[in-house]
């Protein structure tokens, strides 16, 4: 935990430097800038309600990621499981008549459904033909947006709408807010902390870490390999859905072409950076998502193009996983040099 933490913290150090220095080539600020980044996703009531809404179609599909990596699974599906969960849930929007207290849980389930069913379609492809997750969770996704983009343009297309897009749905599925919060959030910490439990605390969670590990070895001591594939692959999908449903039924209450489908690769990036830790991909996933929400107002305060968070997430990225393997031996050999000398005293 330690080595983490370190890692973490000199990542984000070095990653602010080099920003810093960029900053000074082309003239500006430094310090005014990352003020106004911070100050404006951060500091403040609405501002810090705002990155922990822009934070949940992160966080969830880097919750997605990690376990699926950490099980050695390579789902990389999350923005079409994303972009069916969100229309899962549309539907379900406009043609269920339910209270809100039925209403949004149901909403919910749908948008897991629809990613459990684009995450089962790779998932039964690779246990019953031996594809590749790998690539047909890609190819999936470029189905997903064509399917969606022909769904929102003909089936469900609001016909007031100038621009592909469907009707809103029932203000009975909106998730409510609570001054500047939505409830979207509480369905984001829910699921970090049930998918911690699972993965931590449950036996089938030790075996998909085992697994992860060293297939071999879990198979040996009796773990259901192909079992243990399809529920990860299945609780996967269901939680990049959720994040598609989140965004419909707390933001624009429907389905618009390109919903949040970036975002996913983002959760696939912040759970590459926080190395498959379900803690760390939370951490993280806050983290970036203060850096985009703080980009606007750090435009608009000191003119630094909004452009720069994105050289700030890529610098991150670049020197954690960069600097993880040579940290960790550096660590290692500091530990076993005050060890020795320890002995020879």
């Amino acid at each position: 935990m330690r080595q983490k933490l370190l890692n973490a913290l000199i990542g984000i150090v070095v990653a602010l430097l080099l920003g810093a220095i960029l900053l000074l080539l082309q003239g500006y600020d430094p310090l005014a800038t990352y003020e106004a980044l911070f100050r404006y996703s951060l500091f403040g009531y609405y501002p810090f309600a705002t990155t922990l809404r822009n934070a949940v179609p992160l966080v969830l599909p880097g919750l997605s990621a990690a376990i699926a990596f950490a099980a050695g699974v390579v789902n990389l599906g999350q923005p079409g499981q994303l972009v069916m969960g969100a229309l899962f849930a549309t539907v379900g929007g406009l043609y269920l008549n339910l209270p809100p207290a039925l209403m949004i849980p149901a909403l919910a389930l749908l948008a897991m459904l629809g990613g459990v069913v684009w995450a089962g379609i790779a998932a039964l492809l690779r246990r019953f033909f031996g594809m590749s997750e790998f690539i047909v969770t890609l190819m999936l996704n470029m189905i997903a947006d064509f399917f969606t983009a022909w769904a929102i343009t003909e089936p469900f297309k609001d016909p007031a709408a100038f621009s592909p897009m469907t009707p809103q749905i029932s203000p009975n599925g909106w998730l409510p807010e609570w001054g500047e919060f939505n409830t979207m959030i509480l369905f984001m910490f829910a699921a970090v902390i049930i998918a911690w439990f699972i993965f931590h605390r449950w036996k089938a969670g030790y075996e998909w870490r085992i697994t992860g590990q060293n297939a071999l070895f879990a198979r040996l001591g009796g773990c259901e390999i192909n079992r243990n594939f399809m529920a990860v692959m299945l609780l996967t999908g269901a939680l990049a859905g959720l994040a598609g449903g989140l965004v419909v039924m707390g933001g624009p209450h429907r389905f618009i072409r390109g919903l949040g489908a970036n975002y996913a690769w983002d959760g696939v990036m912040i759970a590459i950076v926080a190395n498959n830790g379900l803690i760390a991909t939370f951490l993280y996933g806050l983290f970036f998502s203060a850096i985009q929400t703080g980009a606007l107002g750090m435009e608009l305060i000191t003119s630094v193009p909004n452009e720069i968070s994105q050289v700030l997430q890529a610098v991150l990225v670049l020197v954690i996983v960069a600097s993880r393997e040579y940290l960790n031996t550096a660590l290692e050999q500091l530990a076993a040099r005050r060890r020795a000398r320890e002995v020879r005293t």
